[in-house]
């Protein structure tokens, strides 16, 4: 019995067709190319070879060694190693440094500034931002406005103990919410609330409906001109800077509930070389104090270490609630 050959040769090319055919266009049933093959065929030598060397099969312990013995453990564990041994060249120094002496060395600064960066990125970031210019209710560390002050014993004394924090040495500040608790009513908080205004903006009279009620409720804490008082941690209401904002409605709404933000105490997430190296790179980022005579921060930009000096640092949940930690109103 002989079967029918009923294959099709293309008339232009000789060659044999598939039997597809669309709006007249026949599909010619060329051959793979050489080339393509023969990498073909190199691939699933390499990948073989692949298998043997390095880890690849899965496991029930977790996947075959290979032969090189290598795995991204013994990989991350070198490269750890290196990030330490470069560290250890300054982390002895720094550890045994003041804050003075730290400000005055250009390599323990630039050491400092880069791990501050680091356990930033890290602890901070999400709070205040990743250039630490903050948001409602989060404080702008860019700037020079502190409510707790903005020396590097300030910052380190906020970072360490927080603030409202439940520690035993947490900041804390307390303004009282003038309306819910009934101390003025809501036509005396608009009156205030519009003198605070002014005040930030400059125009406060002492003739304003406002003044006299800002004088007997407000000026122990925020000073009879508005300037703040950083031993209580009262903002500095004589300026344009708002920790949650300087609309009316806002300032009403702060004076008649009063605020009260958290900011974790990091004494027992952080080590203390790592709270001092987020000091001074707080410090470093605009706003920060001379202590007791002044400081210029010497330049970085030459043998500053690299981020990759430092050691990796753990994440550490940031606060949930908005943090009156360091500036602003």
């Amino acid at each position: 019995m002989s079967e029918k050959n009923d294959k099709e040769i293309d008339s232009v090319s000789g060659i044999e067709t598939t039997g597809h055919e669309w709006d007249g266009l026949k599909e010619l049933n060329n051959p793979t190319p050489r080339w393509w093959l023969w990498i073909f065929y190199a691939t699933c030598i390499w990948a073989f070879g692949y298998w043997v060397v390095y880890p690849a099969w899965p496991t029930l312990s977790g996947h075959t060694q290979g032969s090189s013995g290598w795995t991204q453990f013994k990989k991350l564990e070198t490269e750890q190693a290196e990030i330490t041994a470069r560290q250890a060249k300054y982390a002895a120094s720094f550890k045994d440094a003041s804050f003075d002496q730290i400000m005055k060395d250009e390599t323990l600064y630039a050491f400092a500034v880069a791990g501050g960066r680091a356990a930033f990125k890290n602890n901070c970031a999400t709070c205040h931002g990743s250039g630490a210019t903050g948001g409602r209710g989060y404080p702008n560390l860019n700037d020079d406005d502190w409510l707790w002050g903005g020396r590097l014993s300030d910052i380190y004394t906020t970072l360490k103990f927080g603030i409202r924090a439940g520690h035993n040495e947490t900041r804390v500040s307390q303004m009282p919410a003038f309306g819910k608790d009934g101390v003025l009513k809501q036509g005396e908080i608009k009156n205030v609330a519009g003198y605070v205004i002014a005040l930030s903006e400059g125009k406060a009279s002492a003739d304003m409906a406002g003044n006299k009620i800002f004088a007997e409720n407000c000026a122990a804490c925020h000073g009879d001109r508005g300037q703040g008082m950083r031993e209580v941690g009262a903002p500095n209401l004589s300026d344009a800077i708002w920790l949650y904002g300087g609309d009316e409605e806002t300032v009403y709404q702060t004076i008649y509930n009063a605020r009260a933000g958290v900011m974790p105490n990091w004494n027992d997430k952080l080590s203390d070389d790592t709270l001092r190296m987020l000091t001074v790179y707080v410090h470093s980022l605009g706003g920060g104090e001379a202590d007791e005579e002044p400081q210029v921060p010497p330049s970085t930009t030459e043998g500053e270490p690299n981020n990759n000096d430092m050691q990796q640092l753990p994440e550490t949940p940031a606060a949930t609630e908005p943090a009156g930690a360091t500036t602003g109103e």
